[in-house]
């Protein structure tokens, strides 16, 4: 008997944003399949945009070699979002005990939040039970419920008929899961508090419209964001009158598509940075890329100017990245070129046994080395990833699923524990065992 390693979902429309849940569905502990729910958004040019839960429909996909005359996973619920999701995000693990959710709030309902024309909060109830379908992109018959909880605007400030400016993405506080800050098109930060369905702050964070936004691990106050303007930027909440920049992409080429774009427009030729990732196990490391880029650039906080490595192997414009949740993390990117690859920078880092300034397998610290301080010396070029995946097609984004444990089956049957990612490409999505 083997294990599977690889499922599939077919949705009925284009798939963007994508997010695996972080813990067991509430009650749920006896069916531990509910670490297999993924929450997905459609990408349509209209205003026919929805959101939808999907979960594994038997666990026995996971190791029975002849059930595949079924759906790997089926549709929990959906409801409509109009405009499209550019994010959608489970509440992060420590939700269930800060907020209560999963616990004593609800009667075992979590969160969910997405971005498009404002921050949109959700609550999903699944205390039904998974029943299965035959028919692909089905819906349950469980108790499955997802019910909008709050709209939040975009801008803090309202005026007559502004329902406030795009966001393109958004960060979930895990230290203190009541604050959400999100990124948007009118050059501005805000920080709301969920709890309250309002905004602590909001900032003028870049020239040109931001992109993307995260929190530092483990702090409150701090948080990095990137934009059009081609800067990565630093925030703290306890001292809003500056910000630090922590990288600058170099000038574009006068020939340059963004140059020629730029000039037209009558503003300054930039290199916009679409994504930012912090590395969960140091948080000094962040990953990023530039718009039509087919490299990622590796930057640490505490040597700012320029990138501690650049990762070289993709083909075409990169799309997505994220790091896992292990104690070495691996970094996932996936672009154009139909390929999602996986990169042990602490182990790219990592001096040769024996070898002076080897700081263990953690993180690659000795980037930040005084020998190799990016102030210093050229970044470091990264060429091969450990593992690669070539997918049918573009992948447009990933993520990756927490520590999974083993599952025991009713047949006697087991799985390995570890982490799986999940990859979307037009209406497809895959998901791999790493």
């Amino acid at each position: 008997m083997t294990q599977t390693t690889v499922l599939n979902y077919e949705a009925l429309w284009p798939v963007y944003a994508l997010d695996w849940c972080k813990t067991l569905a509430p009650g749920q502990h006896q069916r531990p399949r509910s670490a297999f729910r993924l929450a997905i958004g459609s990408f349509t040019e209209d205003f026919r945009n929805r959101i939808a839960v999907i979960g594994l429909q038997d666990e026995r996909v996971l190791v029975e070699d002849d059930y595949t005359d079924y759906p790997d996973f089926v549709t929990l619920v959906d409801a409509h979002h109009g405009y499209p999701a550019t994010s959608v995000q489970w509440q992060p693990a420590s939700a269930v005990t800060k907020l209560g959710y999963g616990q004593q709030m609800g009667g075992g309902t979590e969160l969910l939040a997405t971005a498009g024309d404002s921050l949109r909060v959700w609550e999903y109830a699944g205390d039904g039970p998974m029943q299965s379908s035959g028919y692909v992109g089905s819906k349950s018959t469980g108790g499955h419920r997802l019910t909008l909880k709050s709209t939040l605007s975009g801008s803090k400030v309202q005026t007559q008929g502004n329902t406030g400016a795009p966001i393109t993405n958004f960060s979930w506080n895990e230290k203190a899961p009541s604050m959400i800050v999100t990124s948007s098109i009118d050059t501005t930060c805000t920080v709301w508090n969920i709890e309250t369905a309002s905004a602590v702050t909001q900032l003028i964070a870049h020239d040109r419209e931001v992109y993307d936004v995260a929190w530092l691990p483990s702090s409150t106050d701090i948080f990095v964001s990137v934009g059009a303007d081609g800067s990565l930027r630093a925030f703290d909440l306890r001292s809003l009158e500056h910000s630090t920049i922590l990288y600058e992409t170099p000038t574009p080429k006068p020939t340059s598509a963004a140059a020629i774009s730029a000039a037209a427009a009558g503003r300054p030729a930039t290199a916009p940075l679409l994504r930012i990732a912090f590395n969960p196990a140091d948080a000094n490391y962040m990953a990023t890329f530039h718009i039509d880029s087919s490299d990622i650039q590796i930057l640490d906080m505490r040597s700012p100017g320029q990138p501690v490595m650049e990762l070289k192997a993709h083909k075409a414009a990169v799309n997505a990245l994220g790091w896992g949740s292990a104690e070495n993390p691996l970094l996932a990117t996936a672009a154009d070129d139909c390929q999602l690859l996986l990169w042990d920078l602490a182990q790219a880092q990592r001096p040769a046994s024996g070898a002076p300034g080897s700081r263990g397998p953690n993180s690659p610290r000795s980037a930040a080395s005084p020998s190799s301080s990016s102030n210093s010396k050229k970044p470091r070029t990264i060429t091969d990833p450990v593992l690669a995946y070539t997918a049918s097609s573009e992948i447009s984004n990933l993520c990756w699923s927490p520590q999974i444990a083993s599952m025991t089956m009713a047949t006697g049957h087991s799985t390995a524990p570890g982490e799986w990612i999940a990859i979307a490409m037009g209406r497809s999505i895959k998901t791999l065992k790493v």
